[in-house]
């Protein structure tokens, strides 16, 4: 108050060789030239140069040449830096204290030079208070702080950086993790400030002085008449605007500071207030206005007294104490640590417990459950990175609602100051739902250090990332089974000792009615997958460099493992040695699956078959063409059964083949395009027909989940959704030998009824085989038809109405009205009061 600033500066300037050259304008001299115009030249002499330039001409035009400073509009540039560079205002907390870490840090610095640096001031911390009603924020700092001349010139001169500087003063560039680079960070003050003033006192110089400027091209700098309050640091006070006062909140400041700088090196207090409860002495005043109440009641203040008498003397006087009291609340303000978590990726992970390492997932992530697995590595090379990556307890939530839209599951940090908590090219998106945190201290970024420059590092950070988190839950699928490995083997020691048996069966006894006491406990990736299983797939689909890794990930039910899921690893350990293919069914469910006639003869000749009971199954198979030199091939398809036929087997199937040739041939004919072919079939047991799909369509069930599809186009459809259908026969069913010998004897047209029921073999192979059958009437038309002709009547044709003579069951119209004459209105019937009028059914 009443301080006057004797000094002013106008303008700001600017440090042209930092500042894009997109920020700054030339200004062309308006002097002419005298020198004659230059003559055009032949474009296709070999002796100029890039600008078309003979090099008599290039040397006369460098010894002719005039040289120019780009100039600029001062308060042009600080309107572009405060409201054009960054893209949000809370930014100006997050740059305010990373300059104030970087204050510390050279004062660190210097007192390792010089240890007699630190002085009175030892304390190396940042403090942040605010005043709601002079809509104020203050940052202090006990760093290096500013001379007069730091001020001017640092504050002065936009793009100027002070640690720069620093460093080049220093000499030393390597060994100081300095975040500061630009020169601009302290400019966002401007984002919410109308008015910033800046105290500032440095060893170097005896005067604190007092700096200050309202963004308006001009500041000021005076010294400090309170004198040196400050002993070594930096005070910065904003003003802020109408519409910045949020961030004059104690919960607001408390929310930015963890979410930009939990993880500076040095200590950051919040000036926080909170309410207490505690008890007071009631004063004589108070004890006036209870006369008239303790009168009152007298007698009833004898009986208690008498009540408490055998009590000990204590507590009387205890009791009396806490009459003569009361409690008060009162509001009280104190200093409180924010940044209480530390950057343990910084360490080694050997000197890192595994509590502090949840404790970290648990802070970044928002949780309250420890993760299921983690990994700690630091990284070196083209680009030098630390990170700590965690896999979540299960919690799928609601991914694949937005699954292409900004993901904030890593945290990017640079020196421990978070840039970005929603950026998406480090990871790819099957694996969003990895959290934690990677900090570098070579990232390229830019100016306003919330995006990071596309180059080939970031697809180098990138690529390592993504190794260590398939890394992580490889080894997390291992353990299972080896855990898998190491009960079996129990158990098969086990069953070797008759008493350990019955011990068994007596705690199955006993824990037989106990709920979930029974139930083997899941494994932490049974756990994982059925939270990710769906991102491992997509991860399949989408990322071709890792898929080979992504597959030993997938877990499947197969016929063999009906209860348990199964890797492709187990798979193979189980199929026989000859065996050149991993077959699969897909379906919508494992019961429905299992109850397919397809299984039967797999399962006769002891072949396993994975069981693809979730829609996104099929697709991922579309992708993982082979696993380990095996083919990936479904039974549903064309030639999913290959490996049944034998040198016999095929002369027998090609002399089938031509003994139905009529019934084939006509079938083809009759279905004409809904069918791709009709042949004889190897594969069906008990079924008369089955409808496969060729080898490189659609299958029926994927068929059905892309019409399913909110937004497909079902017009289109029929071009390139649908499957191709291929009808096949069981030459051994006596239903096909039958209609074989009606074709025959009818010379290819059979009769209507056969053709009926042929339709009808078709239909219900296409319903058996899980397609859609776009005509429900002709099934059902048919299906009506067999019932009549099953119980004696006709096949087609009209029926009778059904005929009831009304007068034999109800008598003439004169009873009728005698009837309806006997039933009153309801006007007349007497009010209800509960109880039942004579002559009246209760029921009625």
């Amino acid at each position: 108050g009443g301080l006057k600033f004797n000094e002013t500066f106008n303008p700001f300037t600017i440090d042209t060789s930092i500042v894009p050259g997109g920020f700054a304008g030339y200004n062309r001299a308006e002097e002419d030239l005298d020198e004659e115009p230059v003559s055009a030249l032949d474009e296709d002499d070999d002796s100029l140069d890039a600008d078309g330039l003979t090099p008599e001409q290039a040397e006369l035009l460098q010894e002719s040449e005039e040289s120019f400073d780009f100039e600029a509009d001062t308060s042009r540039i600080l309107d572009i830096f405060i409201n054009s560079l960054y893209s949000h205002k809370e930014i100006f907390l997050r740059e305010l204290i990373s300059n104030a870490s970087d204050a510390l840090d050279k004062v660190k610095y210097k007192s390792l030079k010089d240890p007699e640096y630190m002085g009175d001031q030892d304390k190396m911390d940042i403090r942040i208070e605010f005043d709601k009603d002079a809509k104020t924020i203050s940052f202090t700092d006990t760093g290096i702080g500013m001379t007069k001349a730091d001020l001017i010139k640092s504050l002065g001169t936009i793009a100027s950086s002070g640690t720069t500087t620093f460093l080049e003063a220093m000499g030393k560039t390597e060994d100081m993790n300095l975040i500061g680079q630009f020169g601009v960070g302290f400019y966002s003050s401007y984002l919410v400030a109308n008015k910033v003033t800046v105290t500032s006192k440095n060893n170097d110089d005896p005067h604190q002085h007092i700096w200050k400027s309202a963004a308006d091209g001009k500041f000021a700098v005076n010294q400090d008449p309170r004198g040196n309050t400050l002993k070594r640091g930096t005070k910065i006070t904003l003003h802020l605007k109408a519409d910045a006062v949020e961030f004059c909140d104690q919960e607001k400041l408390m929310e930015l500071v963890k979410k930009y700088s939990l993880f500076i090196n040095y200590p950051i207090y919040l000036y926080t207030s909170k309410e207490v409860t505690k008890q007071v002495e009631i004063e004589d005043e108070d004890l006036i206005g209870d006369d008239e109440y303790d009168d009152e009641d007298t007698e009833t203040d004898e009986i208690t007294d008498d009540i408490e008498v055998t009590e000990e003397e204590d507590d009387d006087e205890d009791d009396e104490d806490a009459d003569n009291k009361k409690t008060i609340t009162e509001t009280i303000w104190e200093w409180e640590l924010v940044n209480d978590k530390k950057a343990i990726w910084l360490r080694s992970k050997n000197e890192v417990t595994e509590e502090e390492y949840f404790d970290l997932y648990k802070g970044i992530a928002k949780d309250s459950e420890d993760p299921l697995a983690y990994t700690h590595f630091s990284a070196e090379g083209d680009v030098d990175f630390k990170s700590v990556l965690f896999i979540p307890p299960g919690k799928g939530g609601d991914m694949f609602e937005s699954y292409y839209g900004k993901s904030s599951s890593l945290k990017l940090y640079v020196k421990r100051v978070l840039i970005n908590d929603e950026f998406e090219d480090l990871m790819p998106r099957y694996l969003s739902f990895i959290k934690g945190v990677v900090d570098s201290d070579s990232f390229p970024l830019n100016v306003a250090r919330e995006e990071l420059q596309q180059s080939k590092l970031l697809k180098v950070v990138s690529k390592k990332l993504v190794r260590k988190a398939l890394d992580m839950m490889r080894m997390m699928a291992e353990e299972e089974e080896e855990d898998d490995d190491e009960t079996e083997e129990d158990y098969d020691d086990d069953e070797d000792d008759e008493e350990i048996e019955d011990v068994e069966e007596d705690v199955e006894d006993t824990t037989e009615d106990d709920e979930g006491e029974t139930e083997q406990e899941e494994s932490d990736y049974e756990v994982f997958w059925k939270a990710f299983g769906k991102n491992i797939k997509l991860g399949v689909i989408e990322d071709a460099t890792n898929r080979s890794k992504l597959a030993k990930l997938l877990r499947f039910y197969t016929t063999s493992s009906q209860d348990e899921l199964s890797s492709l690893d187990e798979y193979i350990s189980r199929c026989p040695s000859d065996q050149d293919a991993i077959y699969y069914m897909p379906g919508d469910s494992v019961e429905a699956i299992l109850k397919s006639p397809l299984l039967k003869k797999f399962n006769k000749h002891g072949i396993e078959v994975l069981m693809l009971n979730d829609p996104i199954d099929e697709f991922t198979m579309q992708h993982l063409s082979e696993y380990k030199g095996k083919k990936m091939k479904s039974i549903a398809k064309e030639d999913g059964n290959a490996f049944l036929s034998g040198a016999d087997q095929k002369k027998r199937n090609n002399v089938i083949k031509d003994m139905y040739k009529p019934l084939t041939d006509w079938w083809k004919k009759h279905l004409g395009k809904r069918v791709e072919k009709v042949a004889i079939s190897t594969r069906l047991v008990d079924e008369p027909a089955y409808v496969f799909t060729s080898q490189y369509g659609y299958s029926a069930h994927m068929e059905k989940v892309n019409r399913a599809q909110a937004f497909a186009n079902q017009e289109k459809a029929a071009d390139y959704m649908l499957a191709k259908k291929h009808f096949e026969l069981n030459p051994h069913h006596p239903v096909m030998r039958e209609l074989l010998e009606r074709v025959k004897a009818t010379g290819g047209s059979p009769e209507e009824s056969t053709v009926k029921t042929m339709d009808l073999i078709y239909n219900v192979a296409l319903l058996n085989s899980g397609f859609v059958i776009d005509d429900p009437s002709e099934i059902s038309g048919t299906m009506q038809e067999i019932l009549r002709a099953e119980l004696g009547l006709e096949r087609t044709g009209d029926f009778d109405e059904l005929e009831i003579d009304i007068e034999e069951e109800y008598g003439d119209d004169e009873d009728d009205e005698g009837i309806e004459a006997e039933i009153p209105d309801d006007d007349n019937y007497p009010e209800d009061d509960g109880e039942e009028e004579e002559g009246h059914d209760g029921d009625l």
